[in-house]
């Protein structure tokens, strides 16, 4: 069996979705520190400039490109792929880290919005490697890391569109680690648990999901939300580095996780027990 030798960041370029905020922005980072040139792509210009420029003033030697794409717009997402192709005919990593959150039982969400999150979760992820894999293996050990999540290990309710795009990256990962090994290109998927992140606030709410309950579903998202982006990042080159196949980041995606080993079918019953009682005391804390 073929075994891929540590992948070496220096001297190479990396593309990292999503490099505006949170995981993306760390990752783009730690990339520069390793000696990465970087293309960083996100929708939100401000932000992305903004962290563009402390790279640059961080690490003076590294080249930094930003592209600004809205990755729900799938001819946007082929021209980002076509550009960057165009420009680096050889990158070492691709980082499809860019996502967002949609809450609401699947009878509360619309098409549109199920379907809006798919483009951005699933969708723009598979082009950009359709696109980029003759620049990923142009050169021996290049490395594509898939940014799935906790909700692509378990699907609770309230979450159709977000774990349906979750594990559809995931199983597409999986196929590509089998697939890429030969040509000599290694896969990560990383399931992130709850990362301190701006994913809460960017997240929509069902058109169907009742008034009252929006804000509570929003401050629910964000109550998980702990994990230090800074360390995930640190967590995800690790496991670049090493050519792991999976990463799971912090207790709340590795316990869910082994739940889902031992218990296919009664997990869910439990963790949302355990997840009540978590809450509870959240609440009893915050009322003192």
């Amino acid at each position: 069996m073929t075994r891929l030798s540590p992948y070496r960041f220096a001297g190479r370029t990396a593309v990292v979705t999503g490099a505006a905020s949170g995981i993306g922005e760390h990752v783009a980072h730690g990339l520069a520190a390793r000696g990465s040139d970087l293309v960083l792509v996100d929708r939100d210009a401000l932000r992305l400039d903004a962290v563009a420029e402390r790279i640059r003033a961080a690490h003076p030697g590294a080249a930094v490109e930003t592209l600004v794409a809205d990755l729900a717009d799938r001819a946007a997402v082929i021209r980002t792929a076509e550009g960057i192709r165009e420009r680096h005919p050889a990158i070492g990593l691709l980082v499809n880290n860019a996502g967002v959150a949609l809450g609401g039982r699947f009878d509360q969400v619309s098409l549109a919005e199920f379907e809006w999150v798919m483009a951005i979760n699933f969708t723009a992820p598979m082009l950009l490697i359709h696109h980029l894999l003759p620049a990923l293996s142009a050169e021996p050990g290049g490395h594509l890391v898939n940014v799935s999540s906790l909700f692509g290990l378990i699907a609770p309710p309230g979450q159709s569109a977000y774990s349906s795009s979750k594990f559809a990256l995931r199983g597409l990962s999986e196929v590509l680690r089998g697939e890429l090994l030969e040509s000599g290109v290694g896969v990560t998927t990383v399931h992130p648990g709850g990362i301190r992140t701006r994913i809460a606030q960017s997240a929509r709410i069902g058109e169907g999901v009742p008034p009252d309950q929006v804000d509570e579903q929003q401050r629910a998202f964000d109550a998980l939300l702990t994990y230090p982006p800074e360390k995930a990042a640190e967590e995800i080159l690790d496991g670049v580095e090493r050519r792991r196949g999976r990463v799971l980041i912090a207790a709340s995606a590795k316990l869910p996780d082994l739940l889902a080993r031992l218990m296919p079918v009664g997990h869910m019953r439990l963790i949302g027990m355990l997840t009540a009682a978590a809450g509870r005391g959240a609440r009893a804390g915050a009322a003192k």
